[in-house]
């Protein structure tokens, strides 16, 4: 049979005497505005996303026709895959293909099909709407 601790009444001086793990006597408690972590998280400090993305956004120097231009990281990662698919890497070109489809494919709008049982329902519905505004 398990035991729950029952709250034990209020001691002298009107302090709660139901002290134990995780109930910290009152006066030993954060107060509010209070962090627990005085130092706390290091202002500026990045997360792994934010590492990524400038890391990515990065401008390097790339040679191309005789002539120096500057390009992301990612747009050259691009670059060298699409050098690569051209050259017969089968991998290469599936992973372009793959990403232009999938860049296509968000781009396009989504157009709703209703087969004609969700149409009635949606008839019925409005038509259900406009008796109530018409009795308000």
């Amino acid at each position: 049979m398990s035991r729950r601790k029952q709250n034990r009444p209020a001691g002298a001086g009107g302090k709660r005497t139901d002290v134990g793990y995780g109930r910290p006597p009152s006066e030993h408690r954060f107060k509010p505005g209070q962090s627990g972590n005085k130092r706390g998280r290091p202002k500026g400090s990045k997360n792994e996303a934010t590492i990524i993305d400038e890391l990515l956004n990065r401008k390097i120097a790339i040679r191309e026709n005789g002539r120096t231009r500057k390009i992301t990281l990612l747009e050259g990662i691009f670059v060298r895959f699409a050098e690569d698919a051209l050259k017969g890497n089968s991998k290469s070109a599936a992973f372009l293909l793959s990403r232009k489809l999938l860049v296509e494919s968000s781009e396009q709008p989504v157009t709703a099909v209703l087969d004609l049982d969700d149409r009635k329902v949606l008839e019925a519905y409005a038509r259900q709407l406009e008796q109530q505004l018409k009795n308000e």
